[in-house]
């Protein structure tokens, strides 16, 4: 990233809107808009906006399966059916007294 270049306050992109659109779309990296001097918004072609959320949408992917494969390994300490349903079981006799 080139400071001068991908950094621009908000503006100087009002004023020459097309030509950082122009300069965002053929060099594929983003440009930051920045606001009283603090960086405010990023300007990103939809390409690369696209294969980054790809990129987001398949780490999210990867990371779901690695939690499953991980429960899926320690399936040794789900409890047993027998103690699930005595679990039902004592929770539904306990809603009856409730009621």
């Amino acid at each position: 990233m080139k400071i001068i270049r991908d950094i621009q306050s908000l503006s100087d992109f009002k004023q020459n809107a097309s030509k950082f659109v122009k300069q965002v779309r053929e060099t594929g990296k983003p440009l930051i808009l920045t606001v009283n001097g603090k960086a405010a918004v990023v300007v990103q072609d939809a390409e690369s906006y696209q294969a980054m959320a790809d990129r987001n949408e398949y780490n999210e992917t990867v990371a779901a399966l690695r939690a499953v494969v991980a429960d899926v390994d320690n399936a040794h300490k789900w409890p047993t059916s027998e103690k699930v349903f005595a679990g039902l079981r004592k929770n539904a006799e306990s809603s009856k007294r409730k009621r």
